[in-house]
């Protein structure tokens, strides 16, 4: 596997010998002071350019970088191969020695108009000093965000109101639907109540990873081991528990983070489902009516 001085190196050496490249810069993990360097770490590189098409037309001048395992043009795939790419395109390879570059182009126009509003952006060359001046790279934009009243009644309503999906798929025994709604929907809300409660111990000071990448860091261990146990395997008695150790995981934190805040957590919605849930749960499958 090349290092990363090999990597950096060639990234900066291909742009340093290409005259319609003027300027490069970083953002991503590896431009995150508060992250442990790891070997699964992209290189996310912006290459500035005076033009695209050319790029675009030569559909192998990204072999320079290595020998690749696969490739994936985003943008190609959302818009098709006759798509707008005047301004910005983007080349994400995975290479044989398990290197990972994240490539984009882009015009200075449309740099003019982006850089610096990801703050994690670190300037690597600038051969015109076209690229302004921006602040240190910080991960303050990822940081977990104060709820207001209505965001956090939203949420709680929303988590308790879709597991009566799960639950009446559970019974039908159509597992991919409770599944589909336990994982996308209720997996949601609970996420943004954990990520609220970690902000009410930390001062709002912290990120909690892409989808709670840093729960398992931030949480005691006690919470952790609870979270785990939300996610379930096929077994419809398993998303049963997974579902009621959500419920119980969220009505402990939810009622921490509004004490907090002085908001009022709604007993009632919390109550009435969990006792529909339990009726349901204990229904055979030839019942007639739930009660």
């Amino acid at each position: 596997m090349r290092s990363d001085k090999e990597m950096m190196d060639l990234i900066l050496s291909v742009a340093e010998k290409d005259e319609r490249i003027r300027a490069v810069y970083m953002n991503g993990s590896r431009t995150n002071p508060t992250l442990k360097e790891d070997l699964f770490q992209d290189y996310d590189i912006v290459y500035v350019v005076t033009e695209t098409n050319s790029f675009l037309e030569d559909e192998e001048w990204v072999d320079v970088f290595g020998e690749r395992l696969m490739m994936q043009e985003p943008d190609k795939n959302d818009q098709g191969k006759d798509g707008e790419f005047a301004d910005f395109y983007g080349y994400l390879m995975l290479f044989t020695d398990g290197n990972r570059i994240d490539l984009h182009i882009e015009t200075i126009p449309h740099m003019q108009e982006h850089y610096g509003d990801d703050k994690l952006t670190v300037p690597l060359m600038d051969k015109d000093d076209c690229l302004s001046e921006i602040p240190d790279a910080t991960d303050e934009d990822y940081h977990v965000q104060k709820p207001t009243e209505e965001e956090y009644l939203a949420r709680c309503n929303n988590f308790w109101w879709c597991q009566q999906n799960v639950a009446k798929s559970l019974w039908r025994n159509e597992m991919p639907y409770a599944q589909f709604m336990l994982e996308c929907v209720i997996r949601r809300d609970l996420d943004q109540m954990v990520s609220w409660w970690i902000g009410t111990q930390t001062d709002f000071q912290v990120s909690t990873g892409k989808v709670g990448n840093y729960f398992k860091k931030l949480l005691p261990e006690k919470f952790w081991a609870m979270y785990e146990a939300t996610y379930a395997d096929g077994d419809l008695e398993h998303i049963w528990d997974a579902l009621f150790v959500a419920g119980d995981l969220f009505r402990t934190l939810a009622g921490q983070v509004a004490d907090e805040f002085s908001f009022t957590y709604q007993w009632d919605e919390d109550e009435n489902m969990t006792f529909y849930l339990r009726q349901v749960r204990k229904l055979s499958s030839s019942a007639d009516r739930i009660f």
